[in-house]
């Protein structure tokens, strides 16, 4: 199932959504040289978060491989900063379009929840809650981590809780069948966390390359509880009135 838009109107220009779009777009375009073999690899060893760095559980120099040609070498130092550079680089076009498009789906109504410096503050907390989650579940994982899709995770755990009820409209794959449906919020984001569930639990403690699906289970939990702490019971009783008018 993917998302193309929800009926669920916004009360004003989405300037943080919008903001953290041009960001990521911004680090794919001058650090991750559009993709560009060298660049990727270089920004994924350098800017991405790996649990053995993080934890000090791998010996220095092993090399890690990333592909046929792409690999990095384990540093004795972690920077601090990398679980949030994590957050603004990815590992391919598909990787970034489609962490973006979600962005745009369901980040412009929980920012309207919260207003935009809190709505930056949440998205972030959710990243590296994201982030801590994934490396719970394989401390020993010399695989860099990268991606936007955890702290994504934690406004759509946001979004189920704010607007259950609020329409998705979704385009369904069944093999060369494609049909256009359109769902609560609640059974698009609740079998979106299942898969996530379920795809995590074979690879739990692993060491294999791929989704990081724990990131995103963690990521939806912590938007799931951290929406309770940043929204703004003034701008969710307004935003609800204008999704009856709406409606």
């Amino acid at each position: 199932m993917f998302p193309l838009r929800d009926d669920n109107p916004t009360l004003r220009t989405s300037l943080a959504t919008f903001g953290l779009i041009a960001m990521n777009a911004a680090a794919w375009i001058t650090v991750q040289g559009l993709g560009s073999e060298s660049l990727l690899t270089r920004s994924v060893c350098e800017f991405g978060v790996t649990p053995a760095e993080l934890l000090g559980t791998a010996a220095p120099g092993t090399r890690v491989p990333l592909g046929p040609h792409a690999f990095c070498i384990v540093s004795d130092a972690h920077p601090w900063w990398t679980p949030i550079t994590s957050m603004f680089m990815h590992g391919g076009w598909f990787h970034i379009i489609g962490n973006m498009w979600f962005l745009s789906v369901f980040g412009d109504n929980v920012e309207d929840s919260m207003g935009r410096l809190r709505f930056l503050i949440f998205y972030l907390l959710c990243g590296l809650a994201a982030v801590f989650a994934q490396v719970l579940s394989n401390p020993s994982s010399a695989i860099p981590m990268v991606g936007a899709s955890g702290a994504i995770g934690g406004v759509m755990g946001a979004y189920a809780v704010l607007y259950p009820r609020a329409r998705v409209h979704l385009l369904v794959f069944l093999g060369f069948y494609v049909d256009r449906i359109i769902v609560p919020a609640y059974f698009m984001l609740g079998y979106w966390f299942l898969l996530q569930v379920l795809g995590g639990l074979p690879s739990f403690g692993g060491d294999e390359g791929g989704v990081a699906f724990w990131a995103h289970v963690g990521g939806f939990v912590a938007g799931a509880i951290l929406v309770f702490v940043f929204r703004n019971p003034r701008r969710v009783a307004a935003h609800r009135a204008a999704m009856r008018r709406h409606w």
